[in-house]
């Protein structure tokens, strides 16, 4: 009990990165009904560029100031790439069966991870990124990393931001409908292809913070990197309810804290000590899914976020 408040918060932490990125997923899924098997790319791409951003600035510039760079960089990388993803791979698909853009999304996904490993310069190995120096804050019991409070003040700024976007602004409120009924949506004018393009950028840009947080946290980006954080965010999705923004987030937060219980207390429980540890983290992860789905078929929150504004 004495390690619980660290626990917690590194599960806190943990999935706040994974619902950054879930809610790539959520977005395109609610509004194209979609799953981008791709998305875990969008934010390893997202993580070199920002690499990329501050390889190229002068020798000596601090993390701080190259941080808003590495972000812009990273970002735009991903926007981009999500955005010719959008048109050149998934609109042509639009009208065809399901089966059709979600296998279009996996070969996207290999496809991707072999550009960066083929031409990006020593990408054959994992690529050091720079991690925030000095010793972690102590807040009682609980040490948080410096390479962790980017990711701490990135995460609810985010989710704020795009709380105030969907609700407020006529673009947001244009996304609701043509999540509820895209068809209608046309009818009263509102340019659809816009905003499935708009989505996927809004993820893309969330991806992009994500990859930066991971690369500060982990001291180091790679072009496996997307597979299994992409896996999990689209795990965190589901749990939270696809297709609902805020879902996406809780389901992250859930997941993270019960990775982090799960590899520091399972081991203890009578007879589990062979399940515990960090080796077996992920199997729990998707066992607390699967626990979830079968009690809330739907998730957690279970509707779209058009239909909750």
């Amino acid at each position: 009990m004495h390690d619980l408040p660290q626990q917690l918060a590194n599960g806190l932490i943990l999935g706040a990165l994974y619902g950054l990125v879930a809610i790539g997923y959520t977005m395109v899924y609610g509004i194209v009904q979609l799953i981008n098997f791709a998305h875990g790319e969008i934010v390893m791409v997202g993580g070199f560029g920002a690499l990329t951003a501050y390889l190229a600035l002068p020798g000596g510039t601090t993390l701080w100031l190259a941080l808003p760079l590495m972000l812009i960089a990273g970002i735009l990388v991903s926007t981009l790439t999500a955005v010719a993803a959008e048109r050149f791979a998934y609109r042509p698909l639009r009208t065809a069966p399901r089966l059709a853009p979600l296998i279009t999304a996996i070969g996207l996904s290999i496809a991707l991870q072999q550009l960066v490993f083929a031409f990006y310069p020593d990408a054959k190995k994992a690529r050091v990124f720079p991690k925030i120096p000095g010793d972690p804050f102590e807040l009682g019991s609980v040490a948080i990393q410096r390479s962790d409070l980017f990711l701490i003040i990135a995460a609810p700024l985010c989710m704020i931001a795009l709380g105030w976007f969907v609700t407020r602004t006529r673009s947001g409120r244009a996304m609701q409908a043509t999540s509820q009924d895209p068809d209608t949506a046309k009818l009263m004018g509102i340019d659809t292809d816009r905003i499935i393009v708009m989505a996927f950028a809004i993820g893309a840009a969330f991806a992009a913070v994500a990859a930066v947080a991971y690369g500060l946290r982990s001291g180091q980006v790679d072009f496996r990197m997307g597979f299994l954080l992409g896996l999990k965010a689209f795990t965190a999705a589901v749990l939270g309810g696809i297709g609902n923004i805020y879902g996406a987030m809780l389901g992250g937060i859930t997941l993270g804290l019960a990775e982090a219980l799960a590899t520091g207390y399972i081991q203890h429980l009578p007879g589990m000590h062979l399940f515990g540890g960090g080796a077996w983290k992920d199997v729990w992860a998707f066992v607390l899914l699967i626990v979830v789905l079968l009690v809330r078929p739907q998730g957690l929150l279970g509707e779209r976020v058009a239909d909750r504004a």
